[in-house]
């Protein structure tokens, strides 16, 4: 098969990839539907390969479940796996501030406190990206890729529990809070402060969203 056709089958995949993630993490589709390899093919005109690498892709992710014998479904929220995902992330986070903060910039602080005045601005429905963007650019200067490709699939989990939280919790003012929060700590070169913070961010998210599965 030549290069070519199967780089643009890849984008395609790629392509597909996003846009049900989308639809997955606003909740659109919902926990335990089905996702035809047919349907999804029809629906965004392409073939079933490109389909079936999108749903591999997910799986990665923890969004879809490939069953045997019964295909693919949105993987259900799950307060176990929120919890491993919140110590996860709390662990590889602070490693990742604490390298990151010797060489962190207030050029760079500025960058993340531009992106917390985008999340106030924005719609929820942006708030995924944003947050995960907003965390990235303080932890960047780490120069540890593997670390941070490890944070940024974290966060790819997350992102679909933070949507309940932002419909749920009203999070998104606690958060922007928080946020500032370790911004002043960055730009007062407080390291045990900035640290303790963001440890306390996730965390803290973490049990009230777990706590909300549990009881709903």
């Amino acid at each position: 098969m030549p290069a070519s056709t199967t780089h643009k089958r890849g984008d395609r995949a790629q392509h597909l990839a996003e846009a049900l993630r989308f639809s997955i993490v606003s909740g659109e589709l919902s926990p335990g539907v089905p996702l035809r390899q047919e349907e999804l093919a029809r629906r965004y005109e392409t073939s079933r390969i490109p389909v079936r690498e999108a749903l591999r892709l997910l799986q990665a992710q923890g969004l879809v479940h490939l069953e045997p014998n019964k295909g693919a479904v949105v993987a259900p929220l799950d307060a176990a796996e929120l919890r491993e995902n919140t110590e996860m992330r709390e662990a590889a986070e602070v490693l990742a501030l604490r390298t990151a903060l010797p060489h962190l910039s207030n050029a760079q602080i500025d960058e993340a406190a531009a992106i917390q005045d985008e999340i106030e601005a924005s719609d929820v429905s942006e708030y995924g990206r944003l947050n995960k963007s907003f965390h990235m650019t303080l932890y960047g200067p780490c120069d540890r890729p593997r670390l941070l490709e490890h944070i940024a699939g974290l966060h790819d989990i997350a992102e679909r529990y933070l949507g309940v939280a932002l419909s749920q919790l009203d999070y998104v003012s606690r958060s922007s809070s928080e946020h500032r929060g370790i911004l002043d700590a960055c730009y007062a070169r407080d390291a045990e402060a900035a640290i303790t913070l963001t440890s306390r961010h996730i965390l803290d998210a973490g049990r009230s969203l777990e706590q909300f599965l549990v009881r709903s």
